[in-house]
């Protein structure tokens, strides 16, 4: 196959595949064994074999082809130059029609920092395990601002441990301000932003005890608190609107499909296993079990090779019905994309895993969503034994206490907070049933919306119960200075 060919490829090109580039020593053929990471039509990165050596190909095509080339290896050099660990580059090449190759040595049996913290991420905030990976890529980063260089595209799967090492990858996000002097106070904290915006919300208490894995490495500058904050807080809103809008797109994580006949969006990493199952949905609904049917919305649990899930169905009651939905966003899209929000936040929901709504000449009618299944008890049942002694577990207390913590830190609300939407899941309570909720931009908004989501949810017990007392208690009144607390 030509390099040029490979734009024309799509998102999975059958491998093994073989093209030829050149060197030095003239054309040899690159054996592509395989993918890594692709985007259709521009670039390429897997493992293959280069003159019988285990190698890492960047493979650039397309129109922006040269420039990504150069960019590239601009950051390659960069990093090589300034004594930096980084793999070895072995051979470039950029072929004017063709397109752009980069093949690296292939560090056999690394592993990224990513893959390293996703095996302690479930641990308790700031555990031994979690603060050593931490640890490890501040430390990482400090030496890459002490040459005077940023990542740009800053995350840990852009650190490679190997033998002992932390290497340095993905040199097209590699920038300078002035190499082999310390990177400026403002680029610092500007790129110290994006890395802490990337971890979980309730890693937030500990970013100063964090911050010092850096400065042992680089303690050019003052780095004060709140200006560090500042970058935080601007890099996360950022990355939440990014990624929202990720959910209803084409991209490495969904597999979207609009038209004006319907729109289909799945978790690229679950497409082959749930996309058979919004084809079969009504006829898993009917053999499933019901947990409500008829009206708006038939909720039902249902196995689909040998794996439990809930799907929701909103349905058309009739034409009046219709006329008030066929023009809006479905209820389907709006619980899809506020799962993957509160998925985003940290804040604990099934996984949405697909969406599918249908559509006649782009109108809207019938729409489903799929979800992972929750077994624990929803809240309601949970507490059933304690309603008049009050004495609930304090675990669970705590996690009551940190949900509405996360939720007024965000300023959501619910809008349906009736006990059998909380789930008890993993030591936290997971929301369920999502139609109705609201991230809102004001405070006063917000204040008002969560006062309703209070009242409805202390509606669960009765009120001269122990268990009421208690938990009135524990939940925030006034949320204006809750929020000023946070």
């Amino acid at each position: 196959m030509l390099l040029s060919e490979l734009k024309n490829a799509g998102r999975s090109p059958g491998l093994p595949l073989s093209l030829e580039l050149a060197d030095a020593a003239g054309p040899a053929q690159l054996q592509l064994l395989t993918l890594l990471r692709v985007l259709p039509g521009q670039r390429y990165v897997g493992a293959g074999v280069w003159r019988g050596r285990p190698v890492l190909a960047k493979l650039l095509v397309g129109a922006k082809a040269a420039r990504h080339f150069q960019r590239e290896l601009q950051g390659v050099r960069l990093l090589a130059e300034q004594g930096l660990t980084t793999p070895l580059l072995l051979v470039d090449g950029l072929k004017d029609g063709e397109g752009g190759w980069l093949l690296f040595e292939l560090l056999e049996g690394a592993q990224s920092l990513g893959d390293a913290w996703r095996q302690v991420e479930q641990l308790p905030p700031l555990a031994d395990e979690q603060a050593a990976v931490l640890a490890e890529a501040l430390g990482a980063i400090a030496q890459l601002h002490a040459k005077g260089l940023w990542q740009e595209d800053l995350h840990l799967d852009n650190l490679l441990r190997h033998d002992g090492e932390l290497y340095l990858i993905d040199g097209a996000g590699i920038r300078v301000e002035t190499a082999g002097q310390p990177l400026s106070r403002q680029k610092v904290l500007e790129n110290l932003g994006v890395f802490f915006a990337q971890l979980p919300k309730s890693l937030a208490p500990f970013t100063e005890e964090l911050l010092v894995h850096y400065l042992l490495g680089n303690a050019e500058h003052a780095l004060p608190m709140e200006a560090l904050q500042k970058q935080i807080d601007k890099v996360h809103s950022w990355r939440l609107k990014d990624f929202l809008e990720k959910v209803g797109r084409e991209c490495s994580l969904f597999s979207v499909k609009r038209g004006a006949f319907g729109l289909r969006a799945i978790r690229r990493d679950e497409e082959a296993a749930i996309a058979p199952v919004l084809e079969q949905a009504d006829a898993l609904l009917d053999q499933g079990h019901l947990f409500k049917t008829g009206g708006a919305a038939s909720v039902g649990r249902v196995v689909a090779d040998g794996r439990t899930l809930i799907i929701k169905r909103y349905n058309i009651k009739g034409f009046a019905h219709w006329l008030k939905r066929f023009w809006r966003p479905s209820r389907a899209w709006h619980a899809w994309r506020e799962g993957h929000r509160l998925a985003f936040l940290g804040i604990a929901t099934p996984k949405p895993l697909a969406l599918l709504e249908k559509r006649f000449l782009w109108l809207r009618r019938g729409a489903y969503l799929v979800t992972e299944y929750l077994p624990g008890p929803d809240i309601i049942e949970r507490f059933a034994p304690y309603v008049e002694t009050g004495e609930a577990p304090e675990t669970e207390l705590l996690a009551l206490d940190r949900l509405f913590a996360d939720l007024i830190r965000e300023r959501i609300s619910h809008g349906d907070f009736k006990g059998h939407n909380l789930f008890w899941q993993h030591d936290r309570w997971a929301l369920i049933d999502l139609d109705s909720m609201c991230q809102h931009r004001t405070q006063a908004s917000f204040a008002q919306a969560y006062a309703r989501d209070r009242a409805r949810f202390m509606r669960n017990w009765p009120q001269d119960s122990a268990l009421y007392r208690v938990i009135d208690e524990r939940l925030p009144k006034d949320v204006e200075n809750t929020l000023s607390a946070l």
